[in-house]
């Protein structure tokens, strides 16, 4: 199995803007008033979907549609994620205005571009019973060692993340994690922006795993795989410096890519053991940051889908 790709898909915004209806439990939000927020997310979204190209990375971006009204669509990765034997699988979102984002003629796109799909293993009707698992944003997915780490939250249940396991032959590693809302600790909405897995190594904020027992965990699984730890503070968390994916670029070259927010935060030391994996890959996304509550990692759906 390998657990980084050449390919993503990208979804171009057309309505972006702060989503009242995730900012409930995204602690990470904020709103910005400005008129031109949509084109400025746009802006940023080309420049960076440029960088990536120019490395070699194939990415393929499709179109929002404005009918939908879908602030959030520029964030994919949490309705779907690709796999390797040709699944797809399709995920409860807890925002309702998000639930419009699942586009099945992007998969269409998908197989122009060559890729061949076998089966589609749709999750959605938990969203009845009010349950959600979104996606490789709540599910941080070592490929390689057939592990899913999750941190638990309103958007991330426990017996929806063992089915997504059982289906896909994951092993779950469960956790808690929280970061300090006034003055009290609250779940963090996705596994994604306070962990970031690449081949060898991982960067995550182990200050937001309040218990003990359940950091050492998570630890021990990721020692026994041989993946380096590289810690980053809580403070940097909140810079998106969780938010980071790792993808493969021309000539096998592989990169960690992150905002310029992400980037900017980052100690000598912490920037030095990422280097000695891959280089780093930044781009300004502060708009997007700002209003969304997501990042870097979060505008890109992998895709490990076989070729036709």
């Amino acid at each position: 199995m390998r657990q980084i790709t050449d390919t993503i898909l990208m979804v171009r915004p057309v309505a972006f803007r702060m989503n009242e209806q995730t900012a409930v439990n995204n602690y990470f939000q904020k709103d910005l008033t400005a008129d031109n927020v949509n084109e400025r997310a746009q802006a940023e979204f080309d420049e960076f979907a440029s960088k990536l190209k120019k490395v070699g990375v194939n990415v393929i971006v499709v179109d929002d549609k404005q009918e939908d009204d879908t602030p959030d669509s520029i964030f994919p990765n949490n309705w779907v994620s690709f796999h390797e034997n040709g699944h797809i699988a399709l995920y409860p979102m807890f925002a309702e205005n998000r639930r419009k984002e699942r586009r099945m003629e992007y998969f269409a796109k998908l197989e122009e571009n060559g890729f061949k799909i076998t089966q589609i293993i749709d999750y959605t009707s938990a969203e009845e019973h009010d349950l959600f698992l979104e996606g490789t944003g709540s599910l941080l997915l070592d490929r390689q060692n057939q592990k899913a780490y999750c941190a638990l939250s309103p958007r991330a249940d426990e017996d929806l993340l063992i089915e997504f396991c059982e289906d896909f032959e994951f092993t779950p590693v469960i956790f808690n994690a929280n970061q300090s809302v006034g003055g009290k600790r609250k779940a963090i909405y996705h596994t994604n922006v306070m962990m970031c897995l690449a081949e060898n190594f991982t960067v995550i904020c182990l200050d937001t795993i309040d218990d003990s027992k359940e950091r050492k965990n998570v630890l021990k699984h990721l020692k026994n795989d041989g993946k380096e730890v590289i810690t980053i503070t809580e403070a940097q968390m909140h810079e998106f410096a969780g938010n980071m994916l790792q993808v493969q670029g021309a000539f096998d070259k592989k990169y960690l890519v992150m905002s310029a927010r992400a980037h900017g935060s980052l100690n000598q030391e912490q920037i030095s053991k990422i280097e000695k994996h891959c280089e780093i890959l930044s781009s300004d996304l502060d708009v997007i940051e700002t209003c969304g509550g997501g990042s870097a990692r979060c505008m890109m759906a992998e895709v490990f889908l076989p070729k036709a």
